[in-house]
């Protein structure tokens, strides 16, 4: 996936005979966010700009036409899905179900099988696939810190029938046991609060600044400009001040699962 904005950046790098790690450390950047820049998958802030313009000679070209904050990028599930991999922070909303990396495998399976337009049988095997891999980042023990913000309607809606929600619900209690996600209930009783518009997934990284991703229907957006993370940030932590406790957030998950019908 590429940009005009980033191809013109790795046309100048070339041109002034640097590699990314030597235009990285002369900009005082890190080379993976320069490779995101050139690849179309970040959006430089203006000082990185002004920087870069200064290293490379460009005048103020990279600060000046700088992509619109809010502008679209390409494809942009896959790139968060690939960001995703590399965060060492991930705090997910989800509003109307359990985030992709946190379902089990027959839950992804009801979710994906009852999209529109229909997939077919081969195709959503290839889904809850992809869908499997991206939880494999849980696998190892504390990185990434992983926070999850339930709607409570995430709960309440019968996806697959009870026996799927109670087995769902059931691996989220586990994750939350074995200290390997925290997790926090949104009740229904809170009423409005500042993410009822849409899923966020916020994400933090070693190297390069944080980002976030949203997303509605049949559209998903890559945020990587400062001003909107931060916006998306202070609502996360509004919508997170009005959400159960960990303890009673578990104790919520233990009952649903148990009003699913399940004993185990």
């Amino acid at each position: 996936m590429g940009s005009i904005y980033g191809d013109w950046l790795k046309q100048q790098r070339e041109q002034a005979g640097l590699t990314q790690q030597q235009l990285a450390d002369a900009a005082v950047m890190t080379r993976s966010h320069i490779a995101h820049i050139e690849a179309g998958r970040r959006t430089p802030s203006k000082e990185d700009a002004r920087r870069l313009d200064r290293v490379l000679n460009t005048g103020n070209v990279l600060s000046s036409f700088l992509p619109p904050e809010e502008a679209a990028v390409a494809d942009y599930f896959e790139s968060a899905r690939l960001l995703e991999q590399q965060a060492v922070v991930i705090r997910e909303f989800a509003l109307s179900f359990v985030p992709g990396i946190l379902q089990t495998e027959r839950y992804a399976r009801a979710v994906l099988s009852t999209s529109f337009p229909p997939v077919g049988e081969e195709e959503c095997d290839r889904l809850v696939v992809t869908r499997l891999a991206r939880a494999k980042l849980l696998d190892t023990p504390v990185t990434p810190v992983v926070w999850a913000l339930l709607d409570e309607a995430v709960l309440r809606r019968t996806i697959g029938g009870p026996d799927v929600m109670a087995e769902q619900i059931t691996h989220l209690v586990r994750l939350v046991e074995a200290h390997r996600i925290r997790l926090h209930v949104l009740p229904l009783a809170a009423g409005f609060h500042p993410l009822l518009e849409g899923m966020v997934t916020l994400m933090w990284f070693e190297d390069q600044p944080p980002l976030a991703y949203s997303e509605g229907l049949l559209m998903g957006k890559l945020h990587d400009a400062p001003s909107v993370v931060q916006q998306l940030q202070h609502r996360y932590d509004l919508a997170l001040s009005d959400a159960l406790p960990l303890k009673d957030s578990l104790a919520l998950l233990r009952t649903t699962a148990k009003e699913y019908g399940h004993h185990g």
